[in-house]
């Protein structure tokens, strides 16, 4: 069977860092391209993991907080140039309900300058209050609403031999998340803050090992880590709730999935 390979293009936050660029993943299956989500430091990343902005396929995202979707005008701007370099083929855009409205603020900013020719750029709206789903030639797109802000949606991607992948963006603990992620082969999970440190709309170790643990989830990829997460033994803290694979995540961390077998390189 074909294999999925996934890069961690950030691992972090709001929170400028030299170590960690704004939380995003790339997964990369049947010759599709696909980024989630796409704060500070997205595009350079990419090009560190070899993969041209002009490359990618789809992006998807969890939802729209800036440190999720502040390179995406950037990111728009530079494939339309140079002029013999320019993007020609299509880039599809999924987001939950609201992101036209959210898309057109953009435009009435920056105009022009971010428009692709017409016929290239497709957005779809997933629901924000119910579960959606979608199909593409190459996999199933299953999404839920997460306990975040109003546009969070997580996905969960179902390969053609049923490897699944789901990611949650931000979410605080909430009965979606562990339905989404059921019985998935790896989970990236936001994990933003330490015990004793809880936040609204966000989890902590033990409560993403929960998740993981409800969910019987085989491989657990911790990400989005606040500077607050320095220092501390988030495995061991997550290790309270769940006795799978535990892998926290790190910038150009690369994942691969053939045959059901989930390989982690650094």
């Amino acid at each position: 069977m074909e294999s999925v390979k996934i890069t961690i293009l950030g691992s972090g936050t709001c929170v400028p860092s030299l170590k960690r660029s704004s939380c995003s993943v790339l997964v990369e299956i049947s010759g599709a391209k696909l980024v989630f989500d796409m704060g500070a430091g997205t595009m350079g990343r990419l090009l560190e993991s070899s993969v041209t902005i002009g490359e990618v396929t789809h992006i998807f995202f969890s939802h729209l907080h800036p440190d999720h979707t502040g390179e995406l005008v950037s990111f728009l701007f530079s494939s339309k140039y140079p002029e013999g370099r320019r993007r020609r083929d299509r880039l599809n855009i999924t987001a939950a309900a609201g992101f036209m409205a959210f898309y057109e603020g953009l435009r009435a900013v920056y105009g022009r300058w971010m428009d692709l020719e017409e016929g290239i750029m497709n957005i779809v709206e997933m629901s924000n209050s119910r579960p959606d789903s979608m199909q593409l030639d190459f996999m199933s797109v299953e999404t839920l609403p997460m306990a975040h802000i109003e546009s969070s949606i997580g996905y969960r991607l179902t390969m053609q031999d049923n490897t699944s992948i789901v990611y949650t963006g931000d979410t605080d603990y909430c009965e979606n998340v562990v339905r989404l992620a059921m019985n998935a082969d790896l989970l990236i999970c936001e994990c933003a803050l330490p015990d004793g440190l809880k936040v609204d709309g966000h989890l902590t170790p033990s409560l993403a090992g929960r998740i993981a643990s409800e969910a019987h989830v085989e491989n657990l990829i911790l990400t989005h880590f606040y500077p607050e997460c320095d220092g501390v033994d988030i495995e061991t803290q997550c290790r309270k709730a769940y006795d799978g694979r535990i892998v926290c995540a790190e910038d150009l961390m690369l994942i691969e999935i053939t045959d059901g077998n989930v390989m982690i390189s650094r």
